[in-house]
């Protein structure tokens, strides 16, 4: 049997479901690799012109959480074996720490969330004033702001992790996160999604009061409609706006292009706010880069046929094709 041209390994099928269907309309050649339950043998692997990652770090929230690890095995296999891996091992292995993403926009000299890990809560006293409070308690491996709490002393702390001890996972490491405060309602969050290096589009998410702001519609649908997202809106405070911003300045854009570059993603998204005394703060990497259709037909194109250009330049490139 012939190899695919294409390979989309992922474990939440309809965040992908936009993205098959141009790969379907435009005749590519592709199999979807359903991380929840897969095996792979080093040495009769079906081996795909280019293998395209979209595995997620919050898939533990979906009780998925055993396809990280082995989405990790599987990418570094097909790396070893010299195929082409878009959103390849060290991009996601960036993705799934905070920790390693605070650390990179410090060593480019950017602003950052001063951001704090720990393993036990006690060992927080010996930093003192350090801390400051308000603060947010996020995992290490986020996503779809899942197991974030603001908390407001170290004691608070204490008592919800007392509480609620599921917040240690998946990974058992804890960050206490400076609060970047903001105008929510006016202002929000600017996402700016890349693409080969290049932004695709950038837009604007207000109104929403809690953490998950996913673009996806099945996190945050179109209209008033409940998503089916695990972390459903009732608990995460209200559904947001997601508006296109085109105007967004040459400045901003080159910065976020030059940490785009550092994080060697192929594809993905970078989230950043303007806090209420001026600073501009990046605060988010995401490979797994959930386009929200509607705010790139208003800039006049569909985000997800770019996405299969892209894709479709990569697989002939990687068949000698000019």
């Amino acid at each position: 049997m012939s190899s695919p041209a294409l390979a989309v390994i992922h474990e939440h099928p309809s965040w992908q479901e936009p993205l098959f269907e141009v790969l379907d309309r435009r005749g590519v050649d592709y199999v979807a690799y359903d991380l929840k339950s897969a095996a792979f043998d080093p040495d009769r692997a079906i081996q795909p012109s280019v293998i395209f990652n979209q595995a997620s770090p919050s898939a533990y929230v979906r009780g998925n959480g055993h396809t990280v690890s082995f989405a990790l095995a599987l990418l570094e296999d097909l790396e070893s074996s010299g195929l082409k891996v878009l959103n390849g091992s060290a991009a996601f292995r960036l993705e799934l720490s905070k920790i390693a993403q605070v650390r990179l926009m410090r060593q480019l000299g950017m602003d950052y969330p001063r951001t704090v890990a720990f393993n036990r809560a006690e060992a927080l006293e010996e930093l003192g004033k350090a801390i400051r409070f308000p603060a947010i308690l996020k995992p290490n491996q986020g996503g779809s702001g899942a197991r974030m709490v603001e908390v407001g002393s170290l004691g608070e702390l204490t008592d919800v992790l007392h509480a609620d001890p599921s917040l240690w996972n998946p990974d058992p490491v804890l960050l206490l996160q400076e609060k970047l405060e903001h105008d929510p309602v006016q202002e929000g969050i600017v996402r700016m999604e890349f693409l080969d290096g290049e932004l695709l589009y950038a837009m604007r998410v207000v109104g929403g009061s809690g953490f998950n702001l996913c673009p996806s519609v099945d996190c945050n649908p179109e209209g008033d409609e409940d998503g089916t997202c695990t972390i459903p809106h009732t608990e995460s405070g209200g559904n947001p706006s997601f508006l296109p911003y085109p105007d967004i300045p040459a400045e901003i854009v080159e910065e976020g292009r030059r940490l785009f570059s550092a994080t060697g993603f192929d594809v993905g998204a970078l989230e950043y706010l303007v806090t209420s005394d001026g600073r501009r703060v990046f605060y988010d990497i995401n490979a797994n880069s959930n386009l929200r259709r509607s705010v790139g037909m208003a800039m006049g194109f569909d985000p997800f046929d770019r996405v299969a250009e892209y894709l479709e330049r990569k697989i002939a490139s990687e068949n000698g094709v000019a």
